[in-house]
This record gives structure tokens, sequence and C-alpha cells, in this order.
């Protein structure tokens, strides 16, 4: 797998994940709570704040915008035929 491959790869990945972390930010919240809950006692029992659910979903928008653009760049630089962009 060469740069590019891996470069597309990463920024779909980022799209995907950033899409369901704005439109479903509970999934992030169960997750944190059973990663914490392997150490912790009551983790279970901690609700996340919806300050807290609106910071998940703008970072989730900010790394979806990331991975579009990363995409969207490669392509112009494609399309431009610069050096190194192979």
């Amino acid at each position: 797998m060469d740069n590019e491959d891996c470069r597309k790869a990463g920024a779909s990945w980022a799209i995907v994940q950033g899409l369901l972390t704005a439109v479903v930010p509970q999934l992030g919240v169960r997750l944190f709570k059973r990663l914490l809950g392997t150490n912790f006692e009551n983790a279970g029992e901690l609700r996340a704040k919806p300050a807290y659910l609106r910071q998940l979903r703008a970072t989730g928008i900010g790394l979806a915008a990331a991975g579009v653009a990363t995409l969207v760049m490669d392509a112009v630089a494609d399309d431009d035929g610069e050096p190194g962009a192979e």
C-alpha cells in the first residue's frame, strides 16, 4: 500500500468516524464509560452533560471536514499535475 492509498484510507476513516460522532455522540460516551468501568467502580452511573455532547458533535464535524478537505486537496493536486502528487 503506497502513501496515496494510506492517505485516502485515513481520510475516509476520518469522514466516517466524524460523521458517526456528529450524528450519534452517545456511542462515544458509552464506549468511554465501558473503558472507564474496567478500572473504576460505578462508572456506569456517569451521565454526560449536554455541553459535552455538543463538544463531541463539534469534534465529529471537524474530523469529517478534515477528511473531506484531504480528499479534495489530493484531487486538486492530481488535476494540477503538481510534482510529487502521484
